[in-house]
């Protein structure tokens, strides 16, 4: 009989044992995924948040219609409106884009500054083998180094020059950085016989951005 009762008494204390630890990892297990909801939410809410959007200004085209090439450029201002890096990748005009060599790139801070982004590109005339020329003689070395194209925008060299150089892939800025980047478009895209005519430019940086419509000029 006492051994009975003392079995009995041991088996209760058991059940007692197991009744609190499953209360326990209860509770754990609730904080855990409480926790867990917690962190995904905030992950949401902060990939929600960052955004991708770039600003795009100027935009000008240009073809030469008394130059027997025909050549043809054009000029945009381009700001990281968002919160994330970006890397502008894509200039596109009537469905072909403009590969990066012809891409002419200046993304120094302090010369495209909020003055210069805001200003309308010029063409100053081709050089006879289709390159811009330079703002000349305003931009005498007024770049070190030399950049491969220098251009000022206020014709009396009060505001920086720009510096440009050929670029070798997508350009990226930082969330607030502006760039002005000129570009040769690709042979035959735009001719003489487009001056005055409107087109659609396409300027992308991943999936930030839009078609955009200018009028194509005749220098």
């Amino acid at each position: 009989m006492l051994l009975l009762i003392m079995k009995n008494h041991v088996f209760a204390k058991r059940k007692g044992i197991s009744t609190v630890l499953t209360t326990v990892i209860i509770l754990v297990a609730s904080v855990v995924l409480g926790s867990g909801v917690v962190l995904y939410g905030t992950s949401l809410f902060q990939t929600v948040a960052q955004q991708e959007n770039i600003e795009v200004k100027g935009i000008q085209l240009w073809v030469n219609a008394t130059d027997p090439f025909g050549d043809s450029w054009g000029a945009a201002a381009i700001r990281n409106n968002g919160d994330q890096v970006l890397a502008v990748d894509t200039i596109s005009i009537k469905g072909a884009n403009v590969p990066f060599a012809n891409w002419y790139v200046d993304t120094e801070q302090t010369r495209v500054t909020v003055e210069n982004f805001q200003s309308t590109f010029v063409h100053e005339g081709t050089n006879g083998a289709g390159t811009l020329m330079y703002s000349s003689p305003l931009v005498t070395a007024a770049c070190t180094p030399a950049a491969d194209l220098e251009i000022d925008l206020d014709a009396d060299g009060t505001l920086p020059t720009l510096c440009l150089n050929q670029a070798s892939g997508p350009v990226g800025l930082s969330p607030g950085e502006r760039a002005v980047i000129y570009f040769q478009v690709p042979d035959g895209k735009v001719t003489t016989l487009d001056a005055g005519a409107s087109t659609t430019l396409k300027i992308f940086a991943g999936e930030a951005g839009a078609p955009l419509s200018t009028i194509i000029q005749n220098p």
